[in-house]
């Protein structure tokens, strides 16, 4: 407990009670789990990207604001979820610092209270009504592991309840355990893909192969026929009966003058 209060004292004096600081604090923890989880940005996860309609317009909601989540996972099958941080850290501190039991349970009360909140906000945006391929629940991300059991010990039909409003609890433990098997999907699913290729690349090979071997073979015919013709071409020229050399060889008998020497090709 004495450790506990004074992590949470020193996490209080760094962030100082600001909720903007805090809400800053939950998303840096929430990158820095998906840098770890094996996952890459910009293909499998993006961060605070703008939601839009299937015309390319921005989505806004129903406060005007733009729809604009913390991370945005995708998985194979081009299905997506949605994680927002949400940071419930002020009660938690007063509890831990309370000094007796009525500090406590006030702070108690009122650490419960924000996570509902939190819980009825992500609710409320329905970003599974918006998103085309988005499944049909958020998670909502709470960065500060003990404030997160706290709250799970406290009421044990917490997770239950938020799951009803499709938000899924999620805390820096499970979050992690949640990424990795998500990237263990990838994994298999880059293998498939590689198999497939694979497979479509030796299908292509050997279509080639086989229109190679045909031109090849049509390459020979045409050897062949180039040959036959020339020895038809030398026989008529040469070596046949009443060939063109044996012609012009009697008319020089007869005494035709020629300036050509004969060098045996005759």
């Amino acid at each position: 407990i004495r450790q506990i209060r004074l992590d949470a004292v020193n996490l209080t004096n760094a962030l100082k009670g600001n909720t903007k600081v805090q809400g800053d604090w939950g998303e840096m923890i929430l990158e820095r789990i998906l840098e770890n989880s094996g996952l890459t940005k910009g293909r499998e996860y993006f961060i605070q990207e703008t939601l839009k309609d299937e015309s390319g317009g921005v989505l806004y909601s129903e406060t005007g604001n733009r729809m604009r989540p913390d991370v945005i996972i995708v998985y194979p099958g081009n299905r997506k979820v949605i994680v927002d941080s949400k940071v419930s850290l002020t009660a938690y501190v007063n509890y831990c610092n309370a000094e007796d039991d009525a500090g406590r349970d006030l702070a108690l009360k009122a650490h419960l209270q924000s996570v509902h909140r939190h819980i009825e906000e992500l609710s409320r945006k329905d970003y599974s009504g918006w998103t085309g391929g988005t499944l049909d629940f958020v998670m909502m991300f709470v960065p500060n592991e003990a404030s997160y059991l706290l709250a799970m010990q406290t009421e044990p039909a917490l997770w239950n309840e938020a799951y009803r409003k499709r938000v899924l609890l999620l805390s820096p433990a499970n979050l992690i355990v949640s990424l990795k098997l998500t990237a263990d999907l990838w994994s298999r699913e880059y293998q498939n893909r590689n198999a497939l290729e694979i497979a479509d690349r030796g299908a292509k090979l050997y279509d080639k192969c086989l229109a190679f071997l045909e031109s090849f073979t049509d390459i020979g015919e045409q050897i062949r026929k180039t040959q036959e013709t020339y020895d038809q071409a030398y026989k008529r020229l040469k070596s046949g009966n009443g060939n063109l050399i044996a012609q012009t060889q009697k008319l020089k008998e007869l005494g035709i003058q020629s300036k050509k020497k004969n060098k045996d090709i005759l």
